[in-house]
């Protein structure tokens, strides 16, 4: 058996800056999405092997994160190794931020780096969508990707990062809780779905460009869309107060609770910008808080 720990960690996210129905290179339509990295928030998880012959986890509330790691050992290990599975993180749960995703990742990657080797991220993410159904698409850190997030498959990758965003975060409903896999997938119309397809040339022309503000228009289209199936409470008062304080655009996440108020980071009035956009949110009662990239 081997000894030692193995460590890793992983990012959540605010959501999604596009999420629909779009066709892969058959044409055939899949679900897919672009998150919205939040290097703030993450997921630490440590590994250690012991005698015996199951993974246990610590909380014991990370099922989704113990099964990954028990498939990991079992796909590159010796199958039916036990050992303790920590996990330590700062995500919020139920919002939509990628807290389960950034668990099962982290435990995927403490666990090879236990068994002491790397694998394809292609074959990380068939391992986190067996563990919890879906996942996104935060373990492509160097570029933004189309992340088919049920089938585990990348459907473009747009060959250079996102541009960098400032954001507000706003909890739309603090009191209520989303679970993602459980929440029923959208029931697109056709013409929703045919919205999808200028919506990613747009989302791929504002990421070669590094156009802050494309890719706002382009959030701000997917969260509208997004309304029919998970309203979020006040929207349009949050879009209205971004608009006077210069933001780019509006984001959600599509089957959780928060709404980000987009601002582009490269704006030499951005940070006063998002101040100002705090203190008119905080006067309307909400609770805002700032990332910064």
């Amino acid at each position: 058996m081997l000894v030692g720990a193995g460590y890793a960690e992983a990012i959540g996210h605010h959501g999604e800056l596009v999420q629909g129905l779009f066709e892969d290179d058959g044409a055939q339509l899949r679900r897919a999405l672009v998150s919205l990295p939040c290097p703030q928030l993450k997921s630490k998880a440590s590994f250690r092997a012991n005698e015996s012959d199951h993974v246990s986890v610590t909380p014991a509330s990370r099922e989704k994160a113990r099964r990954a790691a028990e498939l990991t050992i079992n796909a590159y290990g010796r199958p039916g190794t036990g050992g303790n599975l920590a996990i330590d993180s700062n995500i919020p749960i139920g919002r939509g931020m990628g807290s389960s995703t950034a668990d099962v990742l982290a435990s995927i990657l403490a666990a090879l780096d236990w068994l002491g080797i790397e694998v394809a991220s292609h074959d990380v993410m068939r391992i986190a969508v067996s563990a919890e159904t879906a996942c996104d698409s935060t373990l492509f850190k160097q570029q933004a990707v189309l992340f088919a997030h049920r089938d585990g498959i990348v459907m473009e990758a747009f060959r250079k990062a996102l541009p960098p965003i400032d954001f507000i975060s706003i909890d739309t409903t603090p009191d209520v809780m989303v679970d993602t896999l459980e929440f029923k997938p959208a029931r697109y119309d056709q013409l929703e779905i045919e919205t999808f397809r200028p919506l990613r040339s747009l989302l791929r022309t504002a990421i070669k460009n590094a156009d802050a503000r494309m890719l706002g228009r382009v959030a701000t289209a997917s969260a509208r869309i997004n309304e029919r199936f998970l309203p979020k409470p006040r929207l349009s008062e949050i879009e209205t107060i971004g608009a006077r304080f210069d933001a780019i655009g509006i984001q959600v996440a599509h089957s959780g609770t928060v709404v980000g108020l987009m601002f582009d980071a490269m704006d030499q009035k951005a940070s006063v910008n998002i101040d100002r956009a705090t203190g008119a949110l905080r006067q309307s009662d909400f609770e805002p808080k700032i990332f910064r990239h």
